[in-house]
């Protein structure tokens, strides 16, 4: 069954049955592209109607039809994303392969890109690219599943109320993995409490699979599953158990259920989404030998932890994403570089922690403090709160715009400094690490 048929089983409109791709970016169409217009807090979809018809794209998914344009194809519906949803559903039930998806507040992506790299070697892999994993994004990548896939894997994201189930609608996972639970999005959720129950819709929506458990956390030890349960985590008391072992030379060796993983990594976060990749890889059939050769040649995703070596200088570029526990174990991350060389810590705000926004940006001060850091520099208004915290053991500045902080730091890091950089998505901090070094 084609998308066309897909389509117009939801709609009850015909559509053009040769549509190449579809998108929602009117930068990235192509000739014979179906274009989705939507309406968002910045921009109008529909705004860019005129354009794409230039490129020659196919058909527009519409609410309100753009009287001027003559040429293309205009399919005028209520709600675009809600007809795009209904036809994504569709497709996945058209097509017969397992589905597996991950959540968590923490580790998503990173453990995506980590069984996804493991399983590649032998298998034919649908997964989510990057982190479209809104409900914008899954079914865009649902509609790119094929039968000639073995298997998919889904990132299912939430930033409120109702958005797992409403995923889980869609994509109807077999198999399911919620990395932690932890304060973030709470603008949206609420409550850890909250956060707790709106990822537990993963473990609830399975479908004759599994449920892979961190039985390090006790809120997801907690949660019901309509899968069976494989458990894992750093306790003796699961079925992948593991142990993480700091050498001398402060790199890190996991044992996962009696077998040893070396690596040159001294990322714990990193080793705690290996043993989540593990568990996953060799209940569906990997060899130990296999997944540990794959994991020597992953390569994490940009803005995780992704280490580079600028002019003799280390940047960790830690930028995607932050709240209290990912922030945390980035310290401990910057901690755990031995050599000569200072440690230094450029950080932004933390958006979508609600009422706890003074009291987690303070924690991040305490933590520095603990870290005995060389030197921490501060951007946005929330970071206030963690330069009050600050003391003058450590130095430390505020900075008013990206512009100042460019300008102060450039040209003033010397080789073999560790230079650790993180903030929320919003404050893109990634174009602060472009504009000191480039």
């Amino acid at each position: 069954v084609g998308f066309a048929e897909c389509f117009s089983d939801v709609s009850g409109i015909k559509v053009n049955p040769d549509i190449m791709g579809i998108t929602i970016d009117s930068r990235d169409v192509k000739p014979g592209d179906l274009y989705i217009a939507l309406s968002g807090l910045r921009t109008d979809g529909h705004n860019f109607v005129p354009d794409v018809e230039l490129e020659g794209c196919s058909a527009a998914l519409v609410s309100d039809v753009q009287k001027e344009c003559k040429v293309i194809q205009q399919i005028r519906v209520d709600d675009p994303l809600t007809t795009i949803g209904q036809t994504a559903s569709l497709w996945r039930e058209n097509i017969d392969i397992p589905v597996f998806g991950i959540t968590g507040t923490n580790g998503k992506t990173s453990t995506k890109e980590l069984i996804k790299h493991v399983l590649n070697e032998n298998m034919n892999v649908h997964a989510t690219k990057g982190n479209y994993n809104t409900s914008i994004g899954v079914p865009l990548t649902l509609l790119t599943m094929t039968s000639s896939h073995e298997i998919s894997i889904l990132e299912l994201g939430a930033n409120q109320k109702g958005d797992i189930r409403y995923l889980c609608e869609l994509t109807k996972p077999n198999h399911g993995l919620i990395t932690n639970i932890a304060p973030a999005h709470l603008d949206g959720l609420g409550s850890v409490e909250e956060i707790a129950k709106e990822k537990g819709e993963l473990f609830l929506s399975l479908n004759n699979g599994f449920a892979f458990v961190n039985k390090t956390d006790e809120k997801v030890s907690a949660l019901p599953s309509s899968g069976e349960k494989i458990s894992y985590g750093l306790t003796p008391t699961c079925d992948f158990p593991a142990d993480i072992i700091s050498e001398n030379d402060g790199s890190l060796t996991l044992i996962i259920d009696s077998e040893e993983i070396s690596t040159d990594s001294r990322n714990l976060t990193f080793l705690k989404n290996v043993i989540a990749a593990a568990s996953v890889s060799i209940t569906l059939g990997v060899e130990w030998d296999v997944f540990r050769e794959r994991i020597t040649t992953f390569d994490p995703p940009k803005g995780r932890c992704h280490v580079k070596q600028i002019n003799s200088v280390t940047v960790i570029d830690d930028t995607y994403n932050a709240n209290l526990e990912s922030t945390i174990a980035a310290l401990d991350y910057l901690m755990a570089f031995g050599g000569n060389g200072r440690k230094i810590f450029i950080f932004g705000d933390m958006f979508e922690l609600g009422q706890d926004t003074e009291l987690h940006h303070r924690k991040i001060g305490e933590k520095c403090k603990q870290s005995a850091l060389d030197a921490v520099h501060l951007l946005g208004e929330k970071t206030l709160f963690t330069d009050m915290e600050l003391n003058s053991s450590i130095k430390h500045r505020h900075y008013s715009s990206k512009k100042e902080l460019i300008t102060s730091l450039k040209d003033s890091f010397k080789e073999g400094d560790k230079i650790l950089f993180k903030g929320s998505r919003g404050m893109a901090m990634e174009t602060v690490i472009h504009g000191i070094f480039h």
